[in-house]
């Protein structure tokens, strides 16, 4: 068996087992700190981290931001992009690693703040519990 790595460039936890020496380029499995490249939407960006020769995108753990084509994901977005994009993140990973995509899930903070929890507390985003509990995602 062989692992796509262009395409899917993170490893699952169980994955590692398998691919890990094979992989061509470093797994991120502690904290690093990277650029904000670019937003996606309320709850994705890309980085830029000098260990890797290309750019990858980061899912926000327990950050539920609407998307874009709901209520609010536009607004989500631009407040993320005027937070962070262009400056220097730290990205912790979750302990699971790899969100069913293929991106790497992780919590990000800029200037010692976790950014999805200011999203939340700032009414731009939901916890994931909240989200599955059906709660309205965003107060914009």
């Amino acid at each position: 068996m062989v692992h796509d790595f262009k395409n899917f460039p993170e490893l699952t936890n169980s994955q590692m087992n398998i691919y890990y020496f094979e992989s061509p380029h470093k797994q991120i499995t502690e904290e690093i700190t990277a650029t904000c490249v670019k937003v996606h939407d309320g709850d994705t960006i890309t980085v830029r981290w000098s260990e890797r020769d290309f750019d990858f995108p980061i899912r926000f753990n327990n950050t539920a931001a609407p998307e874009l084509n709901e209520d609010g994901g536009h607004t989500a977005q631009e407040w993320l992009e005027k937070r962070i994009l262009g400056k220097e993140v730290q990205i912790v990973p979750d302990e699971k690693r790899v969100e069913k995509w293929g991106r790497l899930l992780a919590s990000v903070s800029e200037g010692g703040q976790n950014v999805g929890d200011e999203e939340v507390m700032f009414g731009f985003a939901t916890t994931w519990a909240q989200r599955k509990e059906g709660k309205i995602t965003s107060k914009i």
